[in-house]
């Protein structure tokens, strides 16, 4: 005659009970399974694709002409700050001299990143969809020759503000000029945010330079 009496189960005798999954709990891990699977296959997909630009590309030729550029804008906005008239021209010198290096660490972090030299073999402005014809002093648009950036050194007083807002804004136009090229030939997003904040804060800028020109000037 079979036992009233069961003999008791490892886990019973422990002090626990198993229970089978519920329904919802079923639900929920087949569901980020399903999750995990497809991030898995975009993480890869992603990464077949997304190719890293080379050295000729329009992308390496911004990311260095634009440095450049960038970086005499910075001297120029570093010398408004301390000489300035205006108080208003000296913030935006300091303004503008962080912005403007804070985005050249980002196009060299790029460089870096896509295994590129700072510098390259081609001509500067050669990525330019319009091939931006660059003179013998390798200028680019907009930027002041050595002899300009001496001027500005060691100028004093309201001249400071006159010659520091005539330079800038021809830079500025030549930097705008240099964020439309890239944007017609470049869908990288971190090429694309960086040109068109560079672009927007440029002309909103020059704006600004404009409306600061001395009365006499």
């Amino acid at each position: 005659m079979p036992s009233a009496i069961q003999e008791a189960t490892p886990a019973e005798r422990n002090g626990t009970e198993l229970h089978r999954p519920s329904r919802t709990l079923r639900y929920l891990t087949l569901v980020m399974a399903a999750v995990l699977l497809l991030g898995i296959g975009w993480t890869a997909a992603t990464l077949v694709s997304d190719r890293a630009p080379g050295d000729d590309s329009a992308e390496a030729g911004f990311a260095r002409d634009m440095s450049r550029h960038h970086a005499q804008a910075v001297e120029m906005a570093m010398i408004a700050y301390a000489k300035a008239q205006n108080p208003a021209l000296r913030q935006m010198g300091y303004d503008m001299a962080l912005t403007q290096q804070a985005q050249i660490g980002h196009m060299q972090r790029w460089l870096q990143e896509w295994e590129l030299l700072p510098t390259g073999s081609r001509p500067a402005m050669e990525w330019m969809p319009d091939a931006v014809p660059v003179g013998p002093d390798g200028l680019m648009p907009g930027m002041a020759t050595r002899e300009e950036i001496t001027q500005l050194h060691e100028a004093q007083g309201v001249e400071v503000d006159r010659l520091f807002i005539k330079l800038m804004i021809d830079h500025h136009l030549g930097g705008v000029h240099m964020a439309d090229g890239v944007l017609k030939v470049s869908d990288r997003p971190e090429v694309v945010r960086l040109a068109e904040a560079s672009k927007q804060a440029q002309q909103k800028e020059i704006n600004e330079l404009r409306r600061m020109t001395p009365a006499d000037g």
